[in-house]
């Protein structure tokens, strides 16, 4: 048996934005809720077209949905990662917080905002921990907490990495996503004890996808790695710009210092001569 990877967009779709038990199943079982707030059934909601980060067109996917009463959860399957895209998940849930009053309604009928990110790559490189929970709370006091938003991000490579053999259910549900890549052909048995993620796992199954579905999980994968190209690329040319404005600056003082000639200079910045004498 192989199966597709859960991170793509069409996987990731059939999965959360097909079968909303499987949805409510993951968010309850990752998402920080206490027993009395656990989720009962779900909608979907559309997504909504926001602004998108330069580079990263296809880089998300998102699933929204609300429950009975009224929270809404926005999921998001993030391949690559920047510093920005946390001011881009605080932007979508701070949105859609304030689109539910409607002209006229009284604020005590706003209900919380949940953000889900889980992501495909390290961004916090100094933390052991996979899980990241923001809330809004009272810096001398963070038991007192303002309701309304809250934001997990997840790092799924360190979960990979950990080699987790945890059962929980929250645990077992991010293993499924960090572990089962491109064309896996063997699975923990662990996925198996658990009927929803059976059923997930059964959804990733390559024979059931269509000839045509499978050309766009392809497309997916190379649209990703060309954008990680160019990120990189942008990335490197950053650094090559910052040593050039460094090294101008060396020599700039070096050359009011007096002491040594162009061509030594040019020689230590590793500038041209050219660039040296124009300074």
């Amino acid at each position: 048996m192989r199966y597709l990877d859960p991170k793509n967009d069409l996987t990731f779709k059939k999965i959360f934005a097909e079968h909303p038990h499987l949805l409510r199943s993951f968010l309850n079982a990752v998402l920080p809720l206490e027993k009395d707030q656990k989720i009962e059934s779900l909608t979907y909601l559309p997504v909504e077209l926001t602004p998108q980060v330069p580079l990263f067109k296809y880089t998300i996917v998102d699933v929204r949905c609300t429950d009975k009463l009224g929270r809404q959860f926005i999921v998001e399957m993030q391949m690559l990662w920047t510093n920005s895209f946390k001011s881009r998940v605080l932007f979508n849930a701070s949105k859609a917080y304030v689109k539910q009053l409607e002209k006229g309604e009284k604020y005590h009928s706003l209900q919380p905002v949940y953000a889900l990110s889980l992501v495909n790559q390290n961004f916090e490189a100094n933390q052991l921990n996979h899980y990241h929970h923001y809330k809004i709370v009272n810096i001398q006091n963070p038991k007192q907490q303002l309701e309304g938003l809250e934001f997990v991000f997840v790092e799924l490579p360190k979960i990979k990495a950990k080699n987790l053999k945890e059962r929980a259910l929250g645990i077992l549900w991010l293993r499924f996503l960090a572990e089962i890549e491109n064309r896996t052909e063997q699975v923990s048995p662990d996925f198996f004890t658990d009927p929803n993620i059976r059923e997930a796992l059964e959804i990733l199954e390559e024979s059931a996808f269509s000839l045509s579905e499978l050309d766009s999980y392809e497309r997916y994968w190379d649209t990703i790695i060309s954008e990680q190209t160019l990120i990189e690329d942008a990335r490197l040319k950053g650094e090559e710009i910052g040593e050039n404005r460094n090294a101008r600056k060396t020599a700039k003082n070096l050359k009011k210092m007096g002491i040594l000639s162009d061509e030594q200079i040019a020689e230590a910045t590793n500038l041209s001569i050219e660039e040296v004498k124009n300074l």
